[in-house]
């Protein structure tokens, strides 16, 4: 009865904290994508009235890029 076993080390913090910063670097990295995506994409003209149209409903961008 000398006590020779050690003591068992309890791995739940170090899982639990493994898990922590990988949820982080997950977020992390799909918000480093959103702003990637934001600044180099840039949209295509879509067809739309140049001018002032006459029926209901008829629109057009109020000051055209293309």
């Amino acid at each position: 009865m000398t006590g020779g076993e050690a003591p068992k080390r309890n791995r739940w913090p170090i899982v639990a904290w493994s898990l922590a910063a990988a949820g982080l670097i997950v977020v992390a990295a799909a918000n480093a994508h959103l702003v990637y995506v934001a600044v180099a994409s840039q949209p295509e003209c879509v067809a739309h009235l140049k001018e002032a149209g006459t029926q209901a409903g008829a629109y057009r961008a109020a000051k055209p890029a293309c």
